[in-house]
């Protein structure tokens, strides 16, 4: 696992948490550990890329109400629900709110680290959709007025002939925006800027 990604850990029990940081730790893992869901909230808009590792049953709020918290902040770190409970009804609830996956304590050490290797790899891979989606927009906003007409009409599915006369030029103007287009969209295919088009939206 990475070293630069970092396990958020929630759990009211001081013990557990200190093991559990432990283990993490012992597999190359960065930790940040909060005795309560309060705590991290605090500093969940800049918390580091990885995931959140977090007891369901605590005092005030819970890691269902965690789950809901974090939605409604954006924040896309994945979440794995730990519970000495284990009961399915909660564990249902738990994967329905936004959870990655629900372990049982006492869980097994590979159990855990499974868990969270799979969270971090779902963070990972949203982060990189982010990134290309902010990179995607940032190309397309170079455009003129007039290109972004051309791009729109492309993405409508609308033959250079149609475009030229909807927008009052020759179809060869057409040709030359449609290329300039591509150019600075970075597209090699009309196939490829409609999806990076669609992409940014």
């Amino acid at each position: 696992m990475s070293q630069s990604s970092c396990v958020h850990l929630i759990d009211d029990d001081e013990a557990m948490r200190a093991s559990t940081a432990l283990l993490l730790e012992a597999a190359g893992l960065r930790v940040r550990a909060f005795a309560s869901a309060q705590e991290f909230l605090a500093v969940a808009r800049d918390a580091a890329p990885g995931c959140v590792l977090t007891d369901l049953r605590m005092p005030g709020i819970d890691g269902i109400e965690l789950l809901r918290r974090l939605r409604e902040l954006r924040a896309d770190l994945p979440v794995v629900m730990m519970t000495g409970h284990g009961d399915v009804p909660t564990a249902i609830r738990a994967l329905k709110g936004g959870a990655s996956d629900f372990i049982e304590k006492p869980f097994k050490e590979k159990a855990l680290l499974d868990a969270v290797g799979e969270a971090i790899e779902a963070g990972r891979q949203v982060g990189a959709r982010k990134a290309e989606r902010a990179a995607i927009v940032e190309r397309l906003a170079t455009l003129t007025p007039r290109e972004r007409e051309v791009l729109d009409a492309l993405v409508a599915g609308r033959p250079n002939k149609i475009i030229a006369h909807d927008l009052g030029m020759s179809p060869r103007t057409v040709e030359v925006h449609r290329a300039r287009v591509m150019h600075k969209a970075g597209a090699k295919s009309l196939s490829e800027l409609v999806r990076l088009a669609l992409a940014a939206r």
